[in-house]
């Protein structure tokens, strides 16, 4: 879920779970490596949140790793939540997962939390640092918030967007807005964590996948960062095929296939904070 920031304005992206899951391997396993640095909680039976859970196999592996859990996933796109709710129900170990829809900029805790975790979904929460204070009050003590987003709005997959999104033929369609990076640096989420009484863990890791098929990287880039372009071109069919015969030249030429596939840089940056106060 990378986002063109200049297409915030476009509104709520209409997203495509099939389309998401078409690199499911490549999109889980941050969250694994995440997940491996996440110390004990609390409780022997947490309460769980799963921010930004999209089609839900990210709340399946959070029930993996606590059997006895409670988690709710938490999405605003109904047809993410129409596809995650083939996971809700009880666990292995006498848990339950269930899902609800829910705003990540309002979203409030109700109840004592063990676990926040959200996996490549905060960067679509403008100011999400702001939400820090309130979410890491609603964790028991020595409770946990970790969190992983992408890193790579430098990179031509997104700079290339950006520019085409506010080219001359594009521009009145799809917002003349200014480049900015809607996450923070390493640094930044590692101070900000420790001024709210968190041990932090914060790092971050560039994964180079090796992408298949005719033009991978827009393939890709159709799960995530081109949801807020599509929603905004649809139903205009002849736009949308125009845009996207730019873009993919772009692509091309930016990401061209070896004889092993196509390479495809991608920074991430993680971050777990455990609460000490």
């Amino acid at each position: 879920m990378e986002p063109a920031d200049p297409l915030r304005r476009t509104g709520v992206p209409v997203w495509d779970p099939a389309q998401y899951r078409s690199h499911a391997g490549h999109r889980l396993r941050p969250l694994h490596d995440l997940l491996a640095r996440v110390p004990p909680l609390p409780s022997p039976r947490p309460r769980i949140a799963d921010l930004g859970c999209g089609p839900g196999e990210p709340t399946a592996l959070l029930a993996e790793h606590w059997p006895a859990a409670r988690i709710t996933g938490y999405d605003l796109s109904e047809a993410m939540l129409a596809e995650a709710r083939a996971h809700a129900g009880p666990t292995s170990g006498g848990g339950a997962v269930d899902f609800a829809r829910a705003d990540l900029a309002a979203w409030h805790p109700k109840e004592p939390h063990d676990l926040i975790v959200s996996n490549a979904a905060l960067h679509w929460c403008p100011g999400h640092i702001t939400r820090f204070p309130d979410w890491i009050a609603a964790l028991r003590p020595t409770g946990v918030l970790a969190f992983q987003v992408p890193g790579n709005f430098a990179a031509p997959g997104h700079t290339l967007l950006t520019d085409l999104c506010t080219s001359p033929r594009w521009r009145d369609r799809l917002g003349a807005g200014t480049r900015r990076t809607p996450v923070a640096e390493p640094a930044e989420y590692a101070q900000a964590l420790a001024a709210l009484g968190c041990e932090t863990d914060v790092w971050e890791t560039t994964y180079v996948h090796v992408l298949t098929g005719r033009d991978p990287v827009l393939e890709w880039m159709k799960g995530t960062a081109l949801r807020p372009v599509l929603t905004a071109l649809d139903p205009d069919a002849a736009a949308r095929e125009a845009f996207l015969a730019e873009y993919r030249d772009l692509l091309r030429e930016a990401y061209p296939p070896g004889p092993h596939g196509t390479l495809f840089p991608f920074r991430r940056i993680f971050a777990v904070a455990v609460r000490c106060t």
